[in-house]
């Protein structure tokens, strides 16, 4: 009888604050435990005070535009082994507390751009172990607290710099496990993590997948010269770049070369080669040039020697000829030219 008493109240207690039927609401921690219960999408009726959400390994494949807009105070919200394939921008605005998103171990392909728009205290989110192939240039508006990111596990091949950068208060970046690809799509993210790694930051680093010659190396490893012609090809193209794709600047290693893209994996590595052949014809120039001078500076001294010798020698000849019409110049007229001769 006890027994049914305390399960009453415990289900009365349940009622009034709203908890859903499958989930357990603990008003001491203000903690809605809703994981491994089946749910396809998010529950109703949510307790409007709770801070913890806790919905991970369940089937969840969606989240709808106001899915949160009865639970304001959210802090922590764990979405992690679930089946969501994509999320709409804006899915949680209405979330201005959070301070930890937890997306680990689901199906997403993409993320928008301002898909986390409005979560001015987020500090953590997670994104490892998706099948993310690209991330946008920014996560949102007043996203900028964020101290923690994580994409390991997913299909990166490479990563906005503009994205990092509106991040300033990033501590900790998880790279991991993702196919890098170390050509010049990537050189904005190498500059930007050795100026990350400078100022104390933490991450594990990025290891190259292709090409070929790369595989398994270190991007803070690859010497600049590898990256110098395609930095270098990619400046003028940048207002050309910028008109086919709109307002987002991406024609410079500052913005992670996107606009390369559509060269695959090895998108500046053809272009790059041409640099050196351009190289060679100056160099092949210079020579010639050098030659041709050095040949017309002999040919000069050549003919200065001849005519201070003709001059030495006409000079002679007339001092050993006799006559009265002779003139008396001083004798050593000849000197400069013998002396240079």
């Amino acid at each position: 009888g006890s027994w049914l008493l305390v399960w009453s109240v415990t289900l009365l207690a349940h009622t009034v604050h709203g908890c859903p039927d499958k989930c357990l609401c603990h008003t001491a921690s203000k903690t809605a435990d809703c994981k491994n219960r089946g749910f396809t999408e998010i529950p109703a009726r949510l307790p409007p005070e709770i801070q913890i959400l806790q919905l991970q390994n369940n089937r969840i494949w969606r989240i709808n535009q106001n899915a949160f807009t009865a639970t304001p105070l959210l802090k922590i919200l764990d979405l992690s082994n679930n089946s969501l394939s994509s999320v709409a921008p804006g899915a949680f605005q209405k979330l201005r507390y959070l301070q930890v998103l937890n997306l680990t171990r689901n199906m997403i392909h993409y993320i928008e751009n301002k898909t986390f728009s409005f979560l001015p205290h987020l500090k953590e989110l997670d994104l490892s172990s998706n099948s993310i192939i690209r991330l946008p240039e920014t996560f949102g508006n007043s996203t900028g607290n964020i101290t923690l990111l994580s994409v390991k596990h997913n299909k990166l091949q490479k990563m906005e710099r503009i994205l990092l950068e509106s991040l300033p208060n990033l501590k900790v970046v998880l790279f991991k496990d993702n196919p890098w690809q170390c050509n010049c799509n990537i050189f904005g993210l190498k500059l930007w993590l050795e100026s990350f790694l400078y100022r104390g930051g933490i991450s594990d680093g990025i290891i190259c997948s292709a090409p070929g010659i790369r595989k398994g190396k270190e991007l803070l490893k690859v010497p600049y010269e590898l990256f110098g012609a395609c930095s270098m090809r990619t400046a003028p193209v940048q207002p050309a770049s910028s008109a086919q794709h709109g307002p987002e600047p991406r024609g410079s290693p500052k913005h992670g070369h996107h606009h390369h893209h559509e060269l695959g994996a090895g998108g500046c590595e053809p272009k790059a080669r041409a640099r050196p052949a351009s190289l060679r014809h100056a160099i092949a120039t210079v020579v010639i040039t050098g030659v041709v001078c050095g040949v017309v500076c002999l040919m000069m001294l050549a003919a200065a020697v001849y005519g201070c010798a003709y001059a030495a020698i006409t000079a002679r000849y007339h001092r050993e000829q006799p006559g009265p019409g002779r003139p008396h110049g001083p004798p050593g007229r000849k000197e400069p030219c013998d002396s240079s001769l």
